[in-house]
């Protein structure tokens, strides 16, 4: 990864960040309770891969339609987080793996 690739995804995440400050307040709450839980039990591709991307996109739908964030997603954030990823592999999945493996092996 070079010195550009480092800069035009700063400049990618900066832009991402101005679009969800963009969204409603209520949207904005709920947005960064998805991030949070994401990153600490999301996909390992969450920051490479089009899922918060598709989220704001989802998010922007939603508040030009005027409907409430809760009307979009349900009342359980969680659930519709665990929803989201439910095809992805996890960091959760890569641990599962490393503690399942025999003891006194290596891997290469």
């Amino acid at each position: 990864m070079g010195i550009q690739d480092i800069i035009e995804g700063k400049r990618q995440w900066r832009a991402h960040v101005a679009r969800v400050k963009a969204l409603p307040p209520d949207y904005q709450i709920v947005y960064q309770e998805i991030q949070r839980y994401l990153f600490k039990v999301g996909p390992i591709d969450l920051v490479d891969g089009p899922l918060l991307p598709g989220l704001v996109d989802f998010f922007e739908e939603g508040a030009a339609s005027g409907k409430g964030v809760l009307q979009l997603i349900g009342a359980d954030v969680a659930a519709f987080c665990d929803d989201l990823v439910k095809d992805s592999r996890t960091y959760a999945d890569v641990y599962q793996e490393s503690v399942s493996r025999n003891p006194g092996t290596a891997e290469k």
